[in-house]
């Protein structure tokens, strides 16, 4: 028989700066070698080794081996589901730096969140389904004070968004592959910006074809991803959203 679950040893886990620092950077779904998740968290390879160890040990992380060499990934969308959750309730870390102000200003921008997009292009994205009609089944907005909406404890399930017929042609049009064997629809809570995103099947279908097009392009490191020209010229056509890189307005639906 199980008690009641133990949050405290998943706590102690992500308690240590590196080890949270090391999961984020998986957040966006790929699996990375030790030795960039030792330069994400800024620690020594050895001290690297110890906090993946742990992470492995949690079930945070699984490890897949390629060569001579390990590489970690985030062990399912779960573990992302609850980091999102966690980043709505913790603070913001300081900005020390120029360099760290331009990669928090790109973070809110762009980001992956495991399989899909988050950050303002996710949640206008999801919001530009719904204006014109792709998408029904509420509004986009975050209400944490709903009766029913945002529950803790079913996030991105509460709400039953669902694609139209209009939506279907709409992502057919642009090349998108839904995943088989997996609900179209799903929508999380972006911590950023206090407001749904598209999850889901074909919110993982969405990132890959716009990666494939070229309109959103990974950049070197960390979880960003940069809109290309060619990505808010066509941005602007198929959904008709206006990418405006400079602040203070990123982003905008028309």
């Amino acid at each position: 028989m199980s008690g009641d679950a133990d949050l405290a040893t998943v706590a102690a886990v992500l308690a240590d700066g590196g080890r949270a620092r090391m999961l984020l950077a998986l957040d966006d779904g790929r699996a990375l070698p030790a030795s960039v998740l030792a330069a994400e968290a800024g620690v020594a390879p050895s001290t690297a080794t110890f906090h993946l160890a742990r992470l492995l040990e949690a079930g945070l992380v699984t490890a897949e081996r390629h060569g001579r060499h390990r590489y970690f990934r985030m062990a399912g969308p779960d573990v992302a589901e609850a980091l999102e959750g966690l980043a709505r309730l913790a603070p913001s870390r300081p900005v020390r730096s120029l360099r760290e102000g331009t990669q928090a200003q790109q973070l809110r921008a762009a980001r992956t969140c495991y399989d899909h997009l988050a950050g303002r292009l996710g949640v206008a994205l999801m919001a530009a389904l719904l204006r014109d009609g792709h998408l029904t089944g509420g509004d986009g907005r975050y209400d944490p004070a709903a009766a029913r909406a945002d529950r803790l404890s079913a996030p991105g399930r509460d709400l039953d968004y669902e694609l139209t017929a209009s939506g279907r042609a709409l992502l057919d049009d642009l090349g998108v592959r839904l995943p088989p064997r997996r609900r179209a629809v799903r929508y999380c809570i972006d911590w950023s910006e206090q407001a749904h995103r598209l999850s889901g099947g074909a919110g993982r279908g969405l990132l890959d074809r716009l990666l494939e097009l070229d309109w959103v392009r990974r950049r070197p490191r960390g979880r960003a991803v940069l809109v290309t020209p060619a990505g808010a010229a066509g941005l602007r056509d198929a959904l008709g959203i206006e990418w405006d890189a400079a602040p203070p307005a990123l982003l905008r639906a028309s």
